[in-house]
């Protein structure tokens, strides 16, 4: 929770920044100090390790000025990724008011964001903080939704996960169906692990994903064939 000095009249909030190694923590508070004027901030201070390949952490004071007669600090910090870095990250994570997780959008460290954020998790739920419903779910929704990259001057910038949001009534349609008899299938040109996720939502019993609008005339034909139509 925030320190409050009664004696200096002073607020202070710690916000850690988290994440995998160079996913842009760093990035994130150098981009913030540099938009703050210099009279609102402090000096941005790293720490190095011993072989100076790695940074240690981050620490950028923010001055917002007076609220009913207190002065409002927030201090920024960031955490070293590196496995071998855990006893850091448990010190620096200790009495933070908030927790930015920064993700790095490359699609092969899907795996390192979920290890970074599960070693968070194991983290705060050491100081007693509960973390598991942003946590639950977490490598099923990014895997099973479609990922749209952000591109700027030929430069990728990130990528967003969109997931269609179902129809309430569809599941009961497709129950419907199925006690008239009538198996279902679904074509789709999602990714097929999108297409199997809505399947297994609201009961569809075959799932085609990754089908151009061709090849989805040409499943038609087949389950033609098959007296599916």
């Amino acid at each position: 929770m925030a320190v409050i000095n009664h004696h200096t009249r002073e607020v202070s909030f710690k916000l850690v920044y988290c994440g995998t190694p160079m996913g842009g923590k760093t990035t994130n508070l150098s981009y913030i100090h540099s938009r703050i004027g210099a009279d609102q901030r402090g000096d941005l201070v790293a720490l190095a390790t011993a072989n100076d390949r790695t940074l240690f952490f981050d620490f950028l004071p923010i001055d917002l000025g007076s609220i009913s007669g207190f002065t409002t600090r927030f201090q920024l910090y960031t955490v070293p990724g590196q496995v071998y870095y855990q006893t850091t990250r448990k010190l620096v994570l200790q009495g933070a008011d908030g927790v930015v997780f920064v993700a790095d959008s490359q699609a092969r460290q899907l795996d390192e964001n979920i290890e970074s954020m599960q070693d968070l998790h194991a983290n705060l739920a050491e100081q007693g903080v509960d973390t598991a419903g942003p946590l639950e779910g977490f490598r099923e929704r990014v895997q099973t939704a479609t990922i749209v990259g952000i591109v700027r001057a030929g430069v990728p910038l990130g990528a967003i996960a969109i997931a269609d949001e179902l129809r309430p009534e569809a599941a009961e349609t497709i129950r419907r169906l199925k006690g008239l008899g009538i198996r279902t299938a679904m074509l789709s040109g999602d990714r097929q692990a999108v297409a199997e996720r809505v399947a297994t939502e609201i009961g569809i019993d075959d799932p085609l994903g990754e089908l151009l609008p061709d090849q989805k005339v040409d499943q038609l034909k087949v389950l033609a064939t098959h007296g599916r139509i």
